[in-house]
């Protein structure tokens, strides 16, 4: 008697909202794949959250919850909002995807984390209350802008390209543009092929928390 090929089980462990964030991802964030990396069906999905919008925002604010935690009370202020820009760049370097929910307007949305931790810095920075707003603005809009462009950026070389190669390349087509319409990007062509991401994007951060130094 012939037998019958036996289906895989599913998972029998109950699934929380928290392990469902966890478990999404770039290649998770739809309900058909979650559910596939899940064992389960998506009606259990739905049981926790009740769509993409809400799947998209939860996941986003468990990626960026680590860079928004509360600052080491030893560090200065200035010393906060650098760790919470390499929070962030460092998150969406690595989840992509999670930088265009930041941008979202909602009211609950994870930006207004970010936000508030650099305002509460500011603050402490001793910015007169008029000049708090834009302080804050500041930071926060380099930072993600930045931040998103570095993740994008890196979505668009194949994966495995050589870094220094192909930096390599871009500098040398930069050298090579006319120099009577730019001659600045010709000067700085071979910065381009050894500078540093973070470090750069560090420095940036630096220059703008300089100025607002400046406002005390």
């Amino acid at each position: 008697m012939a037998t019958r090929e036996r289906r895989p089980e599913r998972r029998q462990e109950p699934h929380s909202r928290e392990r469902i964030v966890d478990t999404a991802g770039e290649r998770g964030l739809t309900f058909r794949a979650l559910a596939e990396r899940l064992a389960t069906g998506p009606g259990a999905i739905y049981w926790h959250v009740t769509g993409k919008a809400e799947l998209l925002a939860a996941a986003t604010d468990a990626v960026i919850a680590p860079a928004v935690a509360p600052a080491d009370t030893e560090a200065t202020p200035e010393q906060a909002i650098r760790t919470l820009a390499l929070g962030i760049f460092d998150a969406l370097d690595t989840h992509p995807w999670a930088g265009p929910q930041l941008t979202l307007t909602e009211r609950h949305s994870p930006l207004l984390r970010v936000f508030e931790g650099i305002g509460r810095q500011v603050q402490a920075l001793g910015v007169p209350e008029s000049a708090r707003f834009t302080a804050a603005s500041a930071p926060m809009s380099y930072i993600l802008g930045v931040a998103g462009q570095n993740a994008a950026g890196s979505r668009s070389v194949p994966p495995g390209t050589d870094r220094a190669a192909y930096l390599g390349a871009v500098a040398d087509s930069w050298a090579e543009l006319e120099p009577v319409h730019y001659p600045f990007t010709r000067e700085v062509a071979g910065q381009l092929h050894v500078h540093d991401d973070q470090a750069e994007f560090l420095a940036g951060v630096d220059l703008i928390l300089d100025r607002i130094a400046g406002l005390r």
